[in-house]
């Protein structure tokens, strides 16, 4: 059984480590230790799930962003401003192997967050977004979206 986490993963049963692809038993003598075949763990793109994802806003480059798991994976929330106190929420984006996880999710609550704290308006371009605020049709949120 391996138990995941974010600086490595250990295997419970044999006390071992695998890092960048490779797999150590510093505890059981070598005839004992187990063949294992694994891809380059760099490949892997392992969630840690017991670590909290943290929306990073950059309004600079008008992007809601969460780095997974410390690598330069991220996944991220575009948009634009489109008018002094309107924006467009264009384009979010998960990369594949981290999909289905509901890291969209947090992206999605940010920005509508965001959207209500700073007082804007918002178009729905992405399809993610329409649907957040379809499964969440919190007023705050409706009564800014421009149809």
């Amino acid at each position: 059984m391996f138990v995941l986490t974010s600086a490595r993963h250990e295997c419970a049963s044999h006390r071992g480590r695998i890092s960048r692809g490779t797999l150590t038993h510093s505890f059981l003598p070598p005839d004992s230790r187990p063949t294992v075949v694994m891809a380059q763990a760099t490949q892997m793109n392992v969630l840690d799930i017991s670590t909290p994802l943290r929306v990073e806003h950059d309004k600079k480059r008008r992007q809601f962003s969460i780095r997974l798991n410390g690598s330069h994976d991220r996944a991220v929330l575009l948009y634009e401003y489109v008018g002094k106190k309107t924006v467009d929420l264009q384009h979010t984006e998960v990369p594949e192997a981290y999909r289905g996880r509901e890291i969209a999710k947090h992206l999605a609550k940010a920005a509508m967050d965001f959207v209500v704290e700073e007082d804007l308006k918002a178009h729905l371009t992405c399809w993610y977004i329409q649907k957040y605020v379809k499964e969440n049709p919190h007023p705050h949120y409706l009564e800014r979206v421009l149809h």
